[in-house]
This record gives structure tokens, sequence and C-alpha cells, in this order.
């Protein structure tokens, strides 16, 4: 999958947060949290969990990596 979650790590650590506060306070697995941390999709409600107990937006969180897609040309 072409997406990163590059964005959410820097904004834990902006926020002197560490991934197990995150899942606790966001109330998603460590599941999530692992699949995450390999740059896999997980589901939306979980991203928004994440996204409203931070108080950012999916954007912030989450970005595609173009350098991994590709086209069907």
């Amino acid at each position: 999958m072409p997406i990163t979650y590059n964005k959410l790590w820097k904004l834990l650590i902006d926020k002197n947060m560490n991934k197990t506060q995150l899942k606790d306070a966001a109330n998603v697995s460590s599941n999530v949290i692992a699949k995450m941390g390999r740059d896999e999709p997980i589901a939306i409600e979980s991203l928004v969990k994440i996204c409203l107990e931070l108080g950012v937006d999916i954007g912030d969180v989450i970005s595609i990596n173009k350098k991994k897609v590709v086209t069907n040309e």
C-alpha cells in the first residue's frame, strides 16, 4: 500500500506521546498500532478515533507515498 503514517509519528513526538499512550487514549487495539507501524491500511473508524483524540484531521496523520504508487500505463 502506498500510505505512510510518518506524519502521525512526528505528531506524537511533538505531543510527547508514545504509541502505547495513543492506543489507550484513542481506544484502539495494539494490532491497529502495529499495522500503522508497518504502513498497512487500517479501518477509517480507527483513524477517526485517533484524529479525535489528537484534535487533528485525517490528513494530519496519514499521507500517500507517491513513490510507491504504481500506475496501470
